[in-house]
């Protein structure tokens, strides 16, 4: 499911767009000519926007006998550094042959002349994408707990690649990771402010004054989340699967442990208070699910690791994710994003600010 296509986001040539304020998503001939050369279909094309739509732009090409992803990032403006779909493609292309479930790269093109901005291709996957519903074909108490299980252990397997066998020297520094994310996202803190909110600065202090000791690196996702996975399409035979991971756009080289928290910071218990518009994935809710403590206690059957300090990567992780969320309201008081969900993270940030302040530093 995608946002609606505003009349100009998709445009069949640059000249087409001249007249317009803002500047395209998509510019249909030019693409075209892309395509052609890659191979990727034939004839006219088909575009429709896919996914939440709060970040990268995501949209499903089909052509007469092709079917397939494109990814872009949205308009600007821009933090220094966010939406690097170059990089993202890249770590894609370096997962293939691995153990991690993550979808094909067809096609990488670093020329923003062709629509305005770089882009990549990656094969279309069939499935289920959940986040407030469960499908039919996979609403057994079986089946939810087997979800939960399948989104541990493909986080095990991320994890457990080797990353430089697979050609990711130099994708990330393998020491340090845990100091670099808070000095980062104190800068785009900076870059995404539109008012003071002193608990942002006193949670980030906070993370450097109880910094904990990181295990040896691996592949961080830096996004995961059920509503981030595709479960296969199931059925009486076929149990809860889970056959893909996306949005791999925050990836980087770290500490595995700040996965897992994140993951336990957007999983919502039973028995939790209600979330509002912060419940990304309220089917947690409903029999079958595991408690996060239970998600923890797979992992670190499974992985080997133990983890050190719930708390302290659970903070991070609701910290940093304000500092998006500040960033997507900034985009969209600007009038670059027509997404009427970002316009709600004004209010929203300030709530999450003061959550996470009582998660810490009131704790």
């Amino acid at each position: 499911m995608g946002h609606s296509v505003a009349a100009d986001d998709i445009v069949a040539t640059h000249e087409e767009a001249l007249g317009n304020e803002r500047a395209p998503l998509l510019v249909v001939a030019p693409l075209l000519a892309f395509l052609d050369d890659l191979g990727l279909g034939s004839g006219e094309l088909d575009a429709h926007p896919i996914g939440d739509g709060h970040s990268n732009v995501t949209y499903r090409v089909t052509r007469a006998d092709a079917d397939f992803v494109l990814r872009r990032p949205p308009r600007g403006p821009l933090p220094p550094s966010a939406h690097d779909v170059l990089r993202e493609a890249r770590l894609l292309r370096a997962l293939e042959g691995t153990v991690a479930r993550a979808p094909k790269v067809l096609g990488v093109c670093s020329d923003e002349a062709v629509i305005g901005a770089p882009f990549y291709l990656m094969e279309h996957v069939e499935g289920h994408v959940v986040t407030t519903k469960i499908p039919p074909a996979l609403d057994t108490v079986e089946d939810r707990r087997r979800m939960a299980d399948e989104l541990v252990d493909a986080l095990v397997e991320v994890h457990a690649v080797d990353w430089r066998a697979a050609g990711l020297e130099g994708f990330g520094k393998p020491t340090g990771y845990l100091e670099r994310q808070l000095r980062r996202f104190l800068g785009l803190w900076e870059h995404n402010r539109t008012r003071d909110i002193p608990a942002v600065e006193r949670v980030g202090e906070w993370l450097r004054e109880h910094l904990p000791a990181s295990p040896p690196a691996t592949i961080v996702h830096g996004d995961y989340r059920l509503g981030n996975t595709m479960m296969a399409p199931g059925g009486p035979d076929s149990p809860a699967r889970l056959i893909a991971i996306f949005d791999w756009e925050m990836a980087t080289i770290g500490d595995p442990l700040a996965d897992l928290g994140y993951l336990c910071t957007l999983w919502v218990d039973r028995d939790d208070p209600p979330l509002g518009m912060f419940e990304l994935s309220s089917v947690t809710r409903a029999e079958g699910f595991p408690h996060r403590h239970e998600l923890v206690e797979r992992y670190e059957e499974r992985s080997g690791r133990s983890m050190t300090d719930i708390r302290w990567y659970q903070t991070l992780a609701l910290w940093k994710s304000i500092v998006f969320m500040e960033g997507n309201y900034k985009r969209a008081v600007s009038g670059s994003t027509d997404d009427p969900y970002l316009k709600g993270f004004g209010d929203g940030v300030l709530q999450l600010a003061r959550r996470v302040e009582a998660m810490s530093v009131d704790a």
